[in-house]
């Protein structure tokens, strides 16, 4: 049954909840904001293509391991008025050069990379000197009580959810991995269900 779930459903219902007006209006936040050449981690369906100001963008890279939400992705893709170029692998090894990105674009994205560690330092590793990463995740709340039911459930949630996790700490693993953060706004994007709409909203430089 997980098997079939996962080959059949996950990525459409991915395609669905990510779709919801709730993350669609903190997606806008941030993707606007971005400029030049772009890297798109956990670029999923496509949903963030169509919130990028097309006199800003010099090419969107997007990067998922999904061959179903790629498969979205590049259909989308076509409806936009900037070139996109689409790689089906995951986040923790790019082939794109150091230095070479003015913008990453982190939305939704940071839960679900398994090694997010690595992917971070490879962000930070392409990103220009001057270069910014702009994020909008969901994550560890800061209420203590949120935050030890987010760990009893993140187990199941993760199994459920494509490897989703709940509790993770962006703003912790951002400068651990040698961000420095110019703005960060932590929130609840709804009033309920707390353990999964606790939200980082921001940008952040390499040191």
């Amino acid at each position: 049954m997980t098997n079939i779930y996962e080959k059949l459903l996950l990525a459409p219902l991915t395609d669905i909840v990510c779709s919801l007006p709730v993350l669609s209006r903190n997606r806008r936040k941030v993707v606007p904001g971005a400029e030049g050449l772009i890297l798109e981690p956990g670029i999923g369906s496509g949903l963030n293509l169509q919130y990028y100001d097309p006199q800003r963008v010099r090419q969107v890279i997007g990067v998922d391991p999904s061959g179903d939400l790629v498969r979205l992705a590049r259909k989308r893709a076509q409806e936009v008025p900037f070139p996109v170029e689409i790689l089906e692998r995951s986040a923790e090894e790019l082939p794109i050069e150091d230095a070479s990105v003015d913008t990453v674009v982190l939305t939704f994205t940071g839960c679900s990379i398994p090694d997010v560690t690595k992917a971070l330092s490879e962000f930070r590793r392409v990103l220009k000197p001057g270069g910014r990463l702009l994020f909008c995740e969901h994550g560890r709340s800061h209420e203590h009580r949120v935050a030890r039911f987010q760990d009893l459930a993140n187990p199941v949630w993760r199994s459920l959810a494509g490897g989703c996790h709940l509790n993770r700490d962006i703003e912790s693993l951002l400068r651990q991995a040698g961000f420095g953060l110019e703005r960060c706004d932590r929130f609840y994007a709804m009033a309920r269900p707390r353990f999964i709409s606790y939200m980082y909203v921001g940008s952040a430089i390499p040191r």
